[in-house]
């Protein structure tokens, strides 16, 4: 009876261990979360953040006359010759699902280098789609109203929001690898 007892007691500590898992990433997660908001509300980090869109808007301005395009760039709005512009405002620099991607990326269970290695390029892949983004809503608003809202207002904001997940699915596969792999002795 007593080796009984014994046995079980392992089984459901490695049970609560494995249910305090999801939660401890849900209020790791929420944690980062809130916390990275309430950085991004903080003023001297709005005016970063202004300047962080007017980059993106010369960095979109910049691929555009690449690309054989025409535009004007005045701060954080590209303004085309036909006169429609389109300003790059709080949230539209995808800073905010930066947050959330960086959230779920501190909150998971992974080694350090790991984690730099998803906080960086999970980053840089996100702000490469708000740039496409971006100058694919420059494009639409000049031949349709109806369709730059919808575009803007529904078809970016989940598309966006649906990359950053698969962009945290991708990293939490490859710390999954990277764990499951023989030490190369490196």
């Amino acid at each position: 009876m007593k080796s009984k007892k014994s046995a079980l007691r392992p089984a459901s500590a490695a049970n609560t261990k494995n249910v305090m898992r999801p939660a401890r990433f849900a209020a790791l997660f929420s944690a980062c979360f809130l916390a990275g908001v309430g950085v991004l509300l903080l003023p001297p980090v709005q005016i970063l953040d202004g300047q962080f869109s007017q980059a993106l808007v010369k960095v979109s301005h910049g691929l555009i006359g690449i690309c054989g395009g025409s535009a004007m760039r005045e701060g954080a709005i590209l303004r085309a010759p036909s006169g429609f512009a389109v300003e790059m405002k709080d949230g539209c620099n995808a800073i905010n699902v930066t947050i959330l991607l960086w959230a779920a990326v501190l909150a998971f269970p992974a080694p350090l280098r790991m984690k730099v290695l998803g906080l960086f390029a999970g980053s840089a892949i996100v702000q490469v789609l708000n740039i496409v983004r971006f100058i694919s809503l420059f494009y639409i608003g000049q031949y349709s109203a109806t369709w730059f809202d919808f575009a803007h207002s529904y078809l970016w904001e989940s598309l966006l929001v649906m990359d950053t997940m698969v962009v945290f699915w991708l990293w939490v596969n490859r710390v999954f690898k990277a764990a499951a792999a023989p030490d190369a002795g490196v």
